[in-house]
């Protein structure tokens, strides 16, 4: 084939790469499944850390290897001074996306297995992340909003510490539960933009923290991660009234969606490259949200995302993602809009990490061709 018939996957589009044991998106049932496992059953029944105990190791844990691992998060929650003196020379107006990359960048510098490429030691350092990187996101909300810092606390499981060293209280019962609902669906999704990324990076050689810069530099790309930020900027913009019914802030969200759309405007939080009939993880986050809208009583919320979704759904027939649900029920724990995306890391590291140990594993560079269509030779 010439170069001009070269046939080009833009996007690597329908190209398979590799094989993978962690994930995939099983199309008979449109079920996400962790290492066969459908995500709605993990995020009904099971903890974050168990559930990021199965993708690194392809088992659920036993009771004994769970109350090792939560025994070594709890011990390591703490972020090094060095850290904080890093995030705290970052300008208070930069994105907490470049935070989180700079804060990952330090955590792997200190470790002292950083260069060991072991099994062993590749586990331990992915648990060491998953364990310290909760701390980089309160330290970075708090810090701008001229709060003081909360301390770790070693009697909390993984969701009720995040909450209490962003928010310097205990959240309650329920509020905990959608969180770690929300860390659970998002923890993994197979060779999205990231994932690859961090995939590449692995196959040079180079070390684990390396490989998760490179997936947040990939997740920071509006195109990939952010869509749950976005979804509350269109909330914002919209305008959220807390005093209004969930029916009139359906009526003017309505009315919001039909205007963009006429103007041809991209509204991020619909639709999925790999879903065709609707992201499978949305009905479990979406029950998270009502819990939260109940809980807290702020049906003008879900006035606003029933008229979003109606709207898209009679205009283009498009259904929403797991960030249209999840970006809400952030908001409405405390969590500053900025910050969606980093709380996506938050949870994606422990899928990060297993795809990097799976991908060291039985390693191949990753190494594609191009088609050239440039000038031909030329004399200078």
């Amino acid at each position: 084939m010439s170069e001009t018939e070269t046939d080009i996957k833009k996007g690597l589009a329908g190209v398979v790469v590799d094989y993978t044991a962690v994930s995939k998106v099983n199309p008979d049932t449109n079920s996400l499944l962790y290492r066969g496992y459908p995500v709605q059953d993990l995020a009904a029944q099971k903890s974050f850390e168990e559930v990021a105990l199965l993708l690194w190791t392809g088992e659920l844990p036993s009771a004994a290897e769970l109350e090792e691992f939560v025994s070594y998060e709890r011990a390591n929650r703490a972020l090094e001074d060095n850290v904080k003196a890093a995030v705290d020379l970052l300008p208070l107006e930069c994105h907490p996306m470049d935070v989180a990359r700079t804060a990952v960048s330090v955590l792997g510098a200190n470790h002292p297995l950083a260069e060991d490429p072991s099994p062993e030691a590749e586990l331990e350092k992915a648990k060491s992340l998953l364990a310290r990187f909760p701390a980089v996101l309160a330290y970075d909300q708090r810090r701008r909003r001229n709060q003081d810092v909360v301390a770790p606390r070693d009697d909390l499981d993984y969701s009720q510490n995040f909450l209490w060293m962003t928010n310097g209280e205990e959240a309650a019962p329920e509020v905990v539960d959608a969180f770690r609902v929300s860390m659970v669906l998002y923890a993994e999704h197979s060779f999205n933009a990231s994932t690859f990324t961090a995939r590449v990076i692995t196959s040079t050689l180079s070390d684990m923290h390396s490989a998760v810069v490179g997936a947040i530099g990939a997740l920071k790309g509006s195109l990939h991660g952010g869509a749950n930020e976005a979804v509350m900027h269109t909330f914002e913009e919209i305008g959220i009234r807390k005093d209004e019914t969930r029916e009139a802030a359906a009526i003017r969200a309505k009315k919001w969606m039909e205007e963009a759309l006429a103007a041809k405007k991209k509204v991020m939080g619909f639709g999925h490259r790999v879903y065709k009939n609707g992201d499978s993880r949305v009905p479990t986050m979406k029950k998270a949200l009502d819990a939260m809208i109940a809980h807290f009583g702020r049906d003008e919320i879900l006035g606003l995302y029933d008229g979003l979704e109606a709207a898209m759904a009679e205009a283009k027939h498009i259904k929403p993602n797991l960030d249209y649900p999840a970006g809400p029920t952030y908001h409405l724990m405390g969590f500053d809009t900025q910050m969606f995306t980093p709380l996506f890391i938050a949870s994606r590291i422990s899928g990060w990490t297993a795809h990097i140990m799976e991908q060291r594993a039985n390693n191949a560079l990753i190494r594609p061709l191009s088609a050239y269509n440039g000038p031909d030779q030329r004399e200078l």
